[in-house]
């Protein structure tokens, strides 16, 4: 492990290779998950003053399925997170014209309709973060779904924690990810 300020970041973060490969894999993680995305505070103010502006992208079950749960809720631990349909989708998904899975609010922000890109928990992923009393746990969470994205990283030499610099900024600030890249460049990690 590594420790930056008050994050111990798991040492797979910056030694494995990582490039989200969405022609193979088709944004699966977005519907195998075992509950939807936890958000934070801020992100159901954005999603409340954005769902109006996503709604058009959404398929008719997911909008019926928002409307019987809410735009998110509290899971058993009294976290927030974003709703599922029964089959596990995520409700704010909608398929491309190639079948790729798709956050709504990812394709209105990249057309610049809103300013909210996503919850960063999606962002991150398949960064993980877990915050403790004393500190935060950045993990690299490995499954079988994202077999592609290891390959294509590996191929185009691409680190985890390079590839999710844009989300890890946003979590972290630009600071804390130069201390990030220069402890990565820079120190002989023993694994």
């Amino acid at each position: 492990m590594l420790q930056i300020d008050d994050k111990i970041v798991s040492f797979d973060v910056i030694n494995e290779y990582f490039c989200c490969n969405l022609s193979e894999c088709k944004g699966i993680c977005c519907v195998q998950g075992d509950a939807g995305a936890p958000l934070k505070n801020d992100e159901l103010i954005l999603i409340e003053d954005n769902f109006e502006k996503v709604k058009k992208y959404l398929p008719e079950k997911n909008i019926k399925e928002i409307e019987k749960q809410g735009l998110f809720y509290k899971d058993k631990d009294g976290e927030f997170i974003t709703p599922c349909l029964d089959s596990g989708d995520c409700v704010y998904l909608a398929k491309d014209e190639q079948g790729i899975y798709k956050c709504v609010f990812e394709i209105a922000y990249l057309k610049g309709e809103i300013d909210f890109w996503k919850p960063v928990s999606c962002h991150l992923y398949p960064i993980r973060i877990t915050k403790y009393k004393t500190f935060t746990a950045v993990n690299y969470q490995t499954r079988d779904i994202c077999a592609a994205g290891r390959f294509l990283g590996h191929q185009k030499k691409i680190k985890l924690y390079e590839f999710l610099k844009a989300p890890l900024i946003r979590e972290f600030g630009e600071e804390w990810f130069e201390k990030l890249d220069y402890a990565a460049k820079n120190l002989k990690i023993e694994r």
